[in-house]
């Protein structure tokens, strides 16, 4: 018995919206679609999209989380997706920068989530 992976499950209050995101942002695609639910991929990666109860505070602090994203070159993603990114709001994604830990990343924001695109530096290997 073996674990084969951990799916972030995003309560989002607009389905569609978070989809075009994941899609035109990172580059993710409906792997399936049900009542109140989306599942979304990319390679390996999936980020499951649930409807939130229609009474939940989106803007609320306790639903803020991180969503890391291990990438094999953060550069080009940025550069694929430049058109998606540049059409969000002022301020809600960060172009690829190196860490002082040794990882190159990229951050967007959508709604109470931050993605972070990240891959090791190339000297931060050994």
């Amino acid at each position: 018995m073996k674990a084969l992976r951990s799916t972030p499950s995003l309560p989002v209050a607009d389905i569609p919206a978070a989809e075009t995101f994941l899609r035109d942002c990172l580059g993710f695609n409906v792997a399936h679609r049900g009542e109140g639910h989306v599942l979304c991929c990319r390679e390996a990666a999936f980020v499951r999209l649930i409807r939130a109860a229609p009474d939940a505070d989106m803007d609320d602090p306790a639903r803020q989380l991180v969503i890391y994203i291990d990438v094999d070159d953060v550069d080009a993603f940025f550069d694929a997706y430049r058109q998606g990114l540049d059409a969000l709001p002022k301020g809600h994604f960060r172009a690829p920068f190196d860490q002082p830990y040794g990882q190159r990343e990229m951050h967007i924001i959508h709604g109470p989530f931050l993605f972070i695109l990240g891959q090791p530096r190339e000297e931060s290997i050994q």
